[in-house]
């Protein structure tokens, strides 16, 4: 990085590299800021996704010089910014010598930038650019294409700062001898004689100038693959309500609350362009299954070659190539699968080091939750971090189970709601006058019913000896409204299928300030043990008699540890 760097022929002068922005696109000294353009390439692209198609290097290059003029325009900007906060600054009531840092401060980010000028300019939709012109991302042609076109940008971005310097002056400290030993100056040197020749005589407008930058928001923006990256996913599925009541509403399933929901396939803005350029009804490839539509898909230039497809050393050696013609550095990753070992991390990092790579990004499929993972259906070795789930419809008529037990000297009762005999849903309080049911009563039923306003109600319903059915209208009327809320809850994690186990582990941990709130928590926990198959290991399974790890598992609805035989339950 410090080797390949044009800033740093000027350390002395204050340009010495010593960390970079947040994504590591660009290297930067103290004071300086980062200023990023992106060029869309997938606009230079004419008739895409045709026999035809080519990229229009004539317009392209045009477009450079003026993004490079608008990006040193973007610098005077800044400078006015920064001379409305030094003015601000002076007018502040505050004595001068409590304003002295900021002030210092400010000074210093502004000599910095007339300095140097450094500016970012990049690109955005290579991934989209090279399907276009039919080439596969990370195959040995679209590498030398997307070098090529590095180069083009490097040059054209390079001749706009020598005009400009011409027009507005070099950057303050540029001195020709100081770079020319500089192995991507050379480059540019051997690329374009004639403009080498000129900007040793008129200087550059800019200290430096080029970047890759991830540019996730711009691509958003845009709807294309973003920066240097492949399209990340070709298709993923999302889901919508619809009114039943509709003629055209497709119904894929219904929610428990009763709600109607279609599933309909997402997929890349530019998929859906190589489709309309190939024949195919948009409309209907979106309504197709997946097995319908893998042999489309395996047709168009984006298959094999999403984020998740394309093999680590191409990535790599394209990001090495791409670099010898970018004076900072570039944003790139590595998608690998979740079985990716430490071994192979060390190699890829190696490898982005021979390559020529001034940084590289690593990431491991399921590393980090709350991001973007691939389907496991696409990809057998890579298991999602994170999975929205959706619990079984429920039915109106619930088969339920009533446990009793003891908190302090206080009867209380639950009604646990089941669903293929394991809890779904659970009401529990007191065992007072409006829910009293008589001894004999183990099991029964929850009833959902709606009001004459079409609000939910649960009602319990029982066999009497007799075998007649006995109805108690408003579960909820018949516990404290605090154990309602909580239940509801509660009731929520088991319909979305958490582990019996770790449920109980997650409600003892609940830190609540109202004795009688933990003393019912208390209960719901006991009444919920019941139900954990016997042999399952506790999520907490530290055994605190013998130290045994792995200790605790559940039998009869206790804990007992296998190791020393400790109970919790005496």
């Amino acid at each position: 990085m410090i080797k390949e760097s044009v800033p740093d022929c000027y350390a002395d002068k204050g340009f010495k590299t010593i960390s970079t922005n947040p994504c590591g696109e660009i290297p930067l000294c103290p004071y300086d800021s980062c200023r990023l353009l992106a060029i869309n390439l997938y606009g230079y692209v004419v008739d895409p996704f045709t026999e035809t198609a080519y990229f229009d290097f004539e317009k392209f290059r045009t477009d450079v010089r003026l993004a490079q003029r608008l990006m040193d325009d973007i610098i005077d900007l800044e400078l006015e910014h920064i001379d409305r906060i030094l003015d601000k600054i002076d007018h502040d009531p505050e004595p001068a010598h409590v304003k002295r840092n900021e002030r210092e401060l400010w000074e210093k980010i502004r000599h910095t930038c007339l300095q140097g000028r450094r500016t970012g300019l990049g690109i955005t939709a290579e991934g989209d650019m090279l399907a276009a012109l039919g080439l596969r991302y990370g195959g040995d042609e679209a590498i030398a294409f997307a070098v090529k076109v590095q180069q083009t940008l490097a040059v054209e971005a390079y001749r706009s700062s020598v005009i400009l310097a011409g027009e507005r002056g070099a950057f303050p400290i540029y001195e020709a001898e100081r770079e020319i030993r500089n192995p991507f100056i050379q480059r540019i040197r051997e690329a374009d004689p004639d403009l080498y020749e000129e900007m040793t005589k008129t200087g550059r407008r800019n200290l430096a100038l080029l970047t890759i930058a991830p540019t996730g928001s711009t691509s958003l923006l845009s709807q294309t693959s973003s920066g240097i990256e492949p399209a990340f996913l070709i298709n993923y599925t999302r889901r919508r309500k619809v009114n039943p009541q509709d003629k055209d509403a497709r119904v894929s399933f219904i929610d428990e609350v009763g709600d109607h929901w279609e599933e309909y396939q997402v997929f890349h803005h530019h998929f859906i362009t190589w489709l309309k350029a190939n024949g195919y009804d948009p409309e209907k490839v979106t309504r197709m299954t997946n097995d319908e539509l893998a042999p489309i898909i395996a047709k168009s230039p984006f298959h094999g070659a999403t984020a998740n497809d394309v093999d680590w050393v191409q990535k790599v050696k394209m990001q090495g190539a791409i670099q010898k013609w970018v004076d900072h550095s570039i944003s790139v990753t590595v998608n690998v699968p979740s079985d990716t070992t430490e071994e192979m991390v060390n190699q890829i990092y190696l490898a982005a080091w021979e390559n020529g790579c001034k940084g590289c990004t690593i990431y491991r499929d399921g590393s980090r939750s709350g991001v973007l993972v691939s389907d496991p259906a696409s990809n057998e070795k890579s298991a999602p971090a994170f999975r929205e789930t959706m619990p079984p419809k429920r039915p109106d008529r619930l088969d339920a189970a009533v446990v009793r037990f003891k908190n302090s000297s206080e009867n209380w009762i639950a009604v646990i709601g089941l669903v293929d005999g394991r809890p779904y849903e659970i009401f529990t309080g007191k065992a007072e006058d409006t829910f009293r049911l008589p001894d004999y009563v183990h099991s029964g039923f929850v009833l959902k019913q709606r009001d004459d306003e079409g609000n939910n109600r649960y009602d319990f319903q029982f066999l009497d000896r007799e075998g007649y059915r006995i109805t108690i209208e408003g579960l909820s009327r018949s516990f404290n409204k605090e154990y309602w809320n909580y239940a509801k809850l509660i009731s929520g994690i088991l319909r979305h299928g958490m582990p019996l186990n770790y449920v109980v582990d997650l409600i003892e941990g609940l830190n609540v300030p109202e004795d009688y709130i933990n003393t019912w928590k208390n209960g719901v926990v006991r009444a919920l043990k019941q139900f954990v198959p016997d042999g399952t290991t506790a999520a907490t399974s530290h055994c605190e008699s013998c130290g045994d790890k792995e200790g605790l598992v559940y039998k009869e609805g206790c804990l007992i540890c296998r190791s020393c035989g400790y109970s919790e339950c005496g």
